[in-house]
């Protein structure tokens, strides 16, 4: 009878060997992670993990934190660093060109002038044939920009909504052209623009400029990320291929558009190796090619070439401030990341 009532005691109080008491003090309950109450601290329940440093999960993350910090510091100073390379030689061109040649012959590496004169400009603009050679770049790059487009989106869309027979290979091919050198061409395109004379035309500068293998890849992959729901939905009310591509595609792809129409007026405008070869008329000269020639008209004046060089890039400088969110945007729309 007194072994009974000590066995029942010990039951009920929760301190004999038979049962153990739980987390909030029942009989017979045993700790989430199987092992004993806060003295034991066995297994893996809730009394464990109260045990685990807190700040270990905020220390990382102060840790990610400041290694971005470091890294967006880094990047900023290769970016002002690089800046400071590509602006340092133009500084230097325009503060020669508002110099004196009597100062220039004195000292041409000094950066200030005691009298800033704008003569050179003047010069360039009345003797030279500075406004021939604006006006036959904008001419030559529009044309090439605008056929360009055109032409790259056409292909482009046939690539990518179009589904015919080795479709795929022609693509391949397609890009393999960016592996021929464009010099390998220039003999043939020549002598083919001599036979049907077109040389010191502008037709001359702008066709072998228009196929651009770049502008279709560009173009290609913007529109494989356009939904086909759109191009499908269009021609089930009866919207032709063209139709499809001029209302559908197209308005949907002005970031692409705005990226290759900036990248292939700038290409066409610097371009000098072609237009050398096929323009010999001063007054059908481009920019690039006219600059040349000022060293033969003014005995290699410094003033005089550095302004050319400072007028010439004012245009480009120009599109660059104006549209940059429009390139940004153009080459994160292409997948050219």
């Amino acid at each position: 009878m007194a072994a009974s009532t000590s066995a029942s005691a010990d039951t009920g109080t929760g301190t004999g060997t038979g049962a153990t008491t739980g987390p909030v003090g029942r009989p017979g309950v045993r700790g989430l992670g199987g092992g004993r109450g806060p003295k034991g601290l066995r297994g893996g329940g809730p009394w464990r993990r109260s045990r685990e440093p807190e700040g270990a999960p905020l220390s990382g993350a102060m840790r990610a934190v400041g290694a971005e910090r470091l890294f967006n510091r880094v990047a900023l100073g290769v970016l002002i660093a690089l800046a400071v390379l590509w602006l340092v030689p133009l500084a230097w061109a325009f503060a020669t060109s508002v110099r004196s040649s009597d100062e220039i012959a004195t000292d041409p590496t000094a950066w200030w002038s005691g009298s800033p004169t704008f003569a050179a400009y003047g010069d360039l603009l009345t003797g030279g044939k500075l406004p021939y050679w604006y006006a036959n770049s904008f001419i030559t790059s529009a044309l090439t920009t605008v056929l360009t487009v055109l032409t790259a989106s056409l292909a482009a869309f046939a690539l990518s909504r179009l589904r015919f027979r080795y479709r795929r290979p022609a693509f391949l091919l397609l890009l393999a052209g960016l592996m021929v050198p464009p010099q390998v061409l220039m003999i043939p395109q020549f002598l083919a623009l001599q036979e049907t004379g077109l040389l010191n035309t502008y037709w001359a500068v702008v066709l072998p400029q228009v196929p651009n293998v770049v502008a279709v890849f560009v173009f290609k992959q913007f529109f494989d990320g356009i939904p086909e729901e759109l191009t499908e939905a269009a021609r089930a009310d009866g919207a032709g291929w063209l139709r499809t591509y001029w209302q559908i595609v197209m308005p949907l792809s002005k970031p692409a558009i705005s990226a290759v129409t900036i990248f292939v007026f700038v290409w066409a405008w610097n371009n000098f190796l072609w237009p050398l070869l096929v323009v010999t008329d001063p007054e059908m000269m481009t920019l690039p090619v006219g600059l040349t020639s000022v060293q033969d008209a003014f005995g290699i004046p410094q003033a005089q070439l550095m302004a050319s060089a400072v007028l010439g890039g004012v245009p480009l400088l120009t599109v660059f401030l104006l549209f940059q969110r429009r390139i940004v945007e153009g080459i994160a729309g292409t997948g050219l990341k």
